[in-house]
């Protein structure tokens, strides 16, 4: 069955554990951070990111979050501007083995019964992660505030009814520091 789904990538950070270098363009084997998690989206998804623009491997659409630095709610919904289909799948732009997990998300989100809002990728901690998440996109437009900078993710999302869902521990790794991004280049 074929389902129309676009992935927004967030990746507009400070990088500040980075060094206030952007993560997201650091290398990571051949390609940089993003490209390797862009690379494994389905080619029928359209592509969303939401930061400087820059080469990726692939055509997307770029946007800014209101105001720039504003947070990933902003981002969130600069992306949602650029958004058709009914399914959309939310993916931090440091996250370079998430493709399978969002994916696996949009699928479980596909199949669910239609009061389930979105769909999560587990954390190593148990809960939800937003930013590896499938959402119907009505009720995600519906929870985005007026004025979405500096707004928390977890408590934007929290009128949704979201489930969430194992995944490949590895998805979720974020390359927040140089520790991660060591840890990153040893798991590809």
């Amino acid at each position: 069955m074929s389902y129309a789904v676009t992935a927004i990538v967030l990746c507009g950070g400070t990088s500040a554990r980075m060094g206030g270098v952007d993560k997201t363009a650091r290398p990571l084997g051949s390609h940089t951070i993003i490209e390797n998690l862009i690379a494994g989206l389905p080619k029928r998804w359209p592509v969303v990111c939401v930061g400087e623009s820059r080469e990726v491997g692939r055509e997307v659409i770029w946007t800014r979050e209101h105001p720039p630095l504003g947070g990933p709610v902003a981002g969130i919904a600069a992306g949602l501007e650029h958004v058709d289909t009914p399914l959309v799948v939310i993916l931090a732009g440091d996250q370079p083995f998430a493709a399978d997990a969002a994916i696996t998300v949009a699928e479980h989100l596909r199949d669910a019964p239609m009061d389930v809002d979105g769909v999560a990728a587990n954390q190593s901690d148990g809960r939800g992660q937003p930013l590896l998440a499938a959402y119907r996109v009505k009720r995600l437009r519906a929870v985005m505030p007026d004025d979405p900078s500096g707004h928390g993710v977890h408590r934007v999302m929290t009128p949704l009814n979201l489930t969430s869902i194992e995944v490949a521990p590895d998805s979720t790794l974020d390359v927040d520091t140089p520790a991660d991004l060591h840890q990153a280049n040893e798991l590809r």
